[in-house]
């Protein structure tokens, strides 16, 4: 179970990124135990269903914040930072970790909601 198993969640703000669109949630409920405050979820605007996720979740101590990239392949830590909690900068944070790993380095975020 790589990526995030999302039950429900309130969307905060969607982009255009190249051919990509990337969705903001916020205020998710999971089955999969975790606490995640916000989750950026991106799928190819052609597909339904997301293939990448970067998610500001609980540190495994439940003190602060950690950003994580999933796929189904897997999922790695990028570190913790209490900043994440904020929306703007967990976004700013997120985006630029998509871009890297897309190689959308080119490309900048249309911002749509």
């Amino acid at each position: 179970m790589a990526v995030p198993q999302i039950r429900t969640a309130i969307p905060q703000r969607r982009y255009q990124l190249g051919e990509f669109m990337v969705s903001v949630l916020g205020d998710v409920e999971s089955s999969d135990g975790i606490e995640y405050r916000y989750i950026m979820a991106v799928a190819r605007e052609s597909e339904p269903q997301p293939q990448l996720f970067v998610s500001a979740e609980r540190n495994g101590n439940g003190a602060g914040w950690q950003l994580r990239v999933s796929m189904a392949q897997g999922s790695q830590s990028l570190g913790g930072d209490e900043g994440l909690r904020d929306l703007d900068r967990f976004t700013t944070a997120g985006l630029e970790v998509v871009r890297k790993m897309l190689a959308l380095e080119d490309e900048e975020p249309y911002r749509l909601l």
